[in-house]
């Protein structure tokens, strides 16, 4: 199976199973990124946000004019803010970011109870460090990689260039199929 990539300078598609590294400054808009890669070609998208409520998510994907209604949102940041949450069919909640076990069962909850083209968001990574630490990030990172070849399904991962020296970017990047580089003056640039 095949998903349609629609980024500038990438690919034209990408295969299932495959995952992304979105790298960028810590202050770029990645939204515009994120949204083109939920946007087409999906049946199902998980939004996993570990940086952002997922109220603030629901309008992102309402201003980009992504189908809300295939998107469900999970949200690690408002059970720990002390903000009242409701799960629903569309919005899931862990407790905190560095709940990276519940991270990645949410993920393998949702892939195994949603058919068709399914699409991860993961923003980002550099908050799951920030939480956590950079091997258990690492870890549950992979272990979502993998669930996407399991699950036929593909994703985009975030990651602040300027926030990790080269040392981290390079043990994450080979982790994944592609690299997506967003440039402070929003150019992109692509490696698969």
């Amino acid at each position: 199976m095949e998903y349609t990539l629609s980024i500038e300078n990438a690919p034209e598609s990408i295969p299932a199973g495959t995952g992304i590294l979105l790298l960028h400054p810590s202050i770029a808009e990645t939204d515009r990124i994120d949204t083109q890669f939920l946007k087409s070609d999906t049946d199902h998208l998980l939004v996993i946000s570990t940086r952002t409520t997922a109220r603030e998510v629901q309008q992102k994907l309402e201003h980009y004019e992504v189908d809300e209604d295939s998107a469900t949102i999970l949200d690690t940041l408002s059970s720990e803010r002390g903000y009242t949450r409701r799960q629903s069919d569309h919005i899931r909640y862990v407790s905190t970011p560095e709940n990276l076990d519940g991270i990645v069962e949410e993920t393998r909850e949702f892939l195994e109870t949603h058919d068709g083209k399914l699409r991860i968001s993961l923003d980002s990574i550099t908050e799951m460090i920030y939480y956590a630490d950079e091997d258990s990030a690492r870890e549950a990172v992979s272990q979502i990689l993998d669930l996407l070849e399991e699950y036929d399904a593909v994703g985009l991962f975030h990651l602040a260039r300027g926030v990790h020296d080269d040392a981290v970017r390079s043990s994450f990047r080979e982790l994944f199929d592609g690299v997506i580089d967003l440039a402070e003056d929003g150019t992109v640039t692509a490696s698969f």
